[in-house]
């Protein structure tokens, strides 16, 4: 067993310098519920204006609650003193643009929230420093001013590379990525968003994963609410049947479905190995709460006017991606990827397949069909 890394010092009461990298609705979420702990904390991104200026926002809940915490804001990363974390809360097609922001800090622990499996691949051949992985299952939007939590969810958190103690640029020493989760996770539910640290990030992100796929690739494609969705056998049926072998590439890789503050993967996997007519009902239910009554993020990039490349790739694609390393059959995740991007990319395939569940069907069964013999 390797010996733990050496703890030179822990990390004590002052509050962190965080930089979030995108200030967007999750970036603005995490640095909002940071600065209500108490913590330092600056958000940057393209579209904030000026080279840096402290001015407030507001964190609202979804009974109408507001609260306002100042934060600074800039769009220029030569502006912030070196943090003690940086937050990539960007998109997946964004993050490496992200990681070549946070080269500013080559050495600081970096955390990575994108949905999808990739990100802490891609964040830790980039750099060196610590990684920590965080999965948000809070459903978030932005409002005027700040960003608003349609429901309560939380957050977890894991080590995905730990790189000893780190020396700041006094030659102080840092709390390891170890301790650094520990103290991430006790702000965060101290500011009302339930956290916890998880032994083992793989298994995390793919528990996560296993939510974002719930009624999102058919939500795009077929331009339906996932009630909408679920409310079709057929749909269910397709559901089911991704979910299935994401579950399938999980055992193959040796990971067990683990239940995140907020998405109880458990129960969700529980319903759908129960007799359709039941499942179904008792799913589609679950799912109206878990989204505090957001459309998925698929379909908000596909059908709300989003243009170019989707994440689809490392949602669907990822389970697809990784059944072909591990010899488990994952056709139906395969087709459901490539299906969003043309849908995203073509506006007559977008109209083919608006609210035709049949023709999706139609489609994945042609995918599921094995491929005649040639010999």
């Amino acid at each position: 067993m390797a010996p733990a890394p050496s703890r030179l010092s822990e990390p004590g009461p002052a509050p962190m310098r965080v930089v979030v990298i995108g200030a967007g609705a999750v970036g603005s979420f995490l640095g909002a519920t940071l600065a209500v702990a108490g913590h330092d904390v600056t958000l940057l991104g393209r579209q904030v204006p000026g080279p840096g200026v402290t001015a407030d926002l507001v964190f609202e809940e979804a009974d109408g609650t507001r609260t306002t915490v100042a934060v600074r804001r800039t769009h220029d990363a030569a502006t912030i003193d070196r943090p003690d974390l940086v937050i990539a809360a960007v998109k997946m097609f964004d993050l490496g643009a992200a990681l070549r922001t946070a080269e500013a800090w080559p050495d600081v622990p970096l955390m990575t929230v994108q949905n999808g499996v990739g990100a802490e691949a891609l964040a830790g051949a980039a750099r060196h420093s610590p990684i920590l992985g965080g999965s948000l299952t809070s459903a978030v939007e932005v409002i005027a001013g700040g960003v608003r939590r349609l429901r309560t969810g939380g957050m977890g958190i894991a080590v995905v590379r730990e790189v000893g103690v780190e020396a700041s640029a006094t030659g102080a020493a840092g709390p390891t990525a170890a301790a650094m989760s520990a103290r991430l996770a006790a702000s965060w539910t101290m500011a009302g968003l339930p956290a916890r640290v998880y032994p083992d990030a793989d298994a995390m992100k793919w528990s996560k994963l296993l939510a974002n796929l719930v009624g999102n690739a058919t939500s795009a494609i077929l331009d339906l609410d996932p009630a909408q969705v679920y409310a079709d056998p057929r749909g269910f049926a397709i559901e089911r049947r991704q979910l299935r072998e994401a579950v399938d590439v999980m055992r193959m890789l040796g990971l067990r479905p683990v239940t995140l503050p907020g998405a109880d993967v458990s129960m969700l996997l529980r319903g759908l190995a129960l007799p359709a007519a039941i499942g179904r009902r008792l799913v589609a239910r679950g799912i109206a709460g878990a989204r505090g009554g957001k459309s998925p993020s698929l379909r908000l990039h596909v059908r709300g006017g989003g243009t170019g490349a989707t994440e689809a790739r490392w949602l669907n694609g990822a389970v697809a991606e990784a059944g072909s390393g591990s010899g488990a059959a994952t056709p139906v995740n395969a087709c459901l990827a490539a299906l969003v991007d043309e849908v995203a990319l073509d506006p007559a395939r977008a109209a083919w397949f608006a609210r035709r569940i049949d023709r999706l069907a139609d489609a994945l069964a042609a995918a599921e069909r094995p491929a005649p013999s040639t010999s």
